[in-house]
C-alpha cells in the first residue's frame, strides 16, 4: 500500500491552481470537470509520477469549519519538503507570499509557514 493522493481544502480551485503552480512551482497533473467542481491535482515538478495533491473544494460546511479551525489555531493544512527553507522563504516573499512563521529551527529541521491564498496555512521544512 502507498499514498497516491493527499488533499487540501481550498476556497477557490482556480485561484489555488494558480498559486500552487505559478508561485509554488507544482505542475498540473489532472483537471477533470466534476459538475461545479473539478478533480484538480498537482504534483512536484521533480516527481511527476509521485503523490498528487488534490485541491479539494471546501464547499461542504464541515470542510469550511475544519479549514477555518486549523487556520485560526495556526496549524498547517500540510507540509512540503524543501532543500533550503531560508532560500525558499526569500523566493516566496519576493513573489508576495505572506509568512506567519519565518524560517525557524525546530530540532533537526528548519520550518516556515505561509498563507496559500486559498484559506490554508502551509508549512515547509528542510531535512
Amino acid at each position: 500500500m502507498k499514498i497516491s493522493h493527499a488533499s487540501v481544502f481550498v476556497d477557490d480551485q482556480s485561484k489555488a491552481l494558480a498559486f500552487y503552480t505559478d508561485v509554488l512551482g507544482f505542475v498540473l497533473k489532472q483537471d477533470i470537470p466534476m459538475g461545479e467542481a473539478r478533480w484538480l491535482t498537482v504534483v512536484s515538478s521533480d516527481s511527476p509520477d509521485g503523490v498528487e495533491l488534490l485541491l479539494e473544494p471546501n464547499s461542504f460546511l464541515p470542510a469550511q469549519i475544519f479549514q477555518q479551525a486549523l487556520r485560526e489555531a495556526g496549524i498547517p493544512a500540510t507540509t512540503f519538503e524543501v532543500a533550503d527553507t531560508k532560500a525558499e522563504h526569500d523566493r516566496l516573499v519576493s513573489l508576495g507570499v505572506v509568512f506567519t512563521t519565518p524560517p525557524t529551527e525546530a530540532g533537526p529541521t528548519v520550518i516556515a509557514a505561509f498563507k496559500d491564498t486559498c484559506g490554508n496555512l502551509i508549512q515547509m521544512h528542510q531535512v
